[in-house]
């Protein structure tokens, strides 16, 4: 008797140890998930709190914008620039067009 349930653990322990294994490693990309949850939701707030450009202002009844309003190829967005140059600066770009 004694050496049938050594047989059967002995059977069993792959399972177990496999079973084990995998719940942990589950356990670690969960905390992993959480990890770059947090980690984004820190960076969003940050971002959100401060400019993003130091050529932004207040239009009333627009809204902030970014870059220079003048120009043709103005986003109107306080998100980009314009499409030909979203990252800027405004200043001495080759493809301003004031209006």
């Amino acid at each position: 008797m004694g050496v049938a349930l050594w047989i059967l653990a002995l059977g069993l322990m792959p399972s177990l140890l496999s079973l084990w294994l995998l719940r942990r490693r589950e356990a670690q990309i969960q905390a992993r998930f959480r990890q770059a949850i947090d980690f984004t939701s820190i960076r969003t707030q940050r971002s959100e709190a401060t400019p993003l450009h130091s050529d932004r202002y207040y239009l009333e009844g627009v809204g902030y914008l970014v870059g220079d309003i003048s120009c043709r190829y103005n986003a109107r967005s306080g998100y980009i620039r314009c499409a030909v140059n979203p990252e800027g600066p405004c200043e001495g770009c080759r493809y301003y067009e004031p209006r």
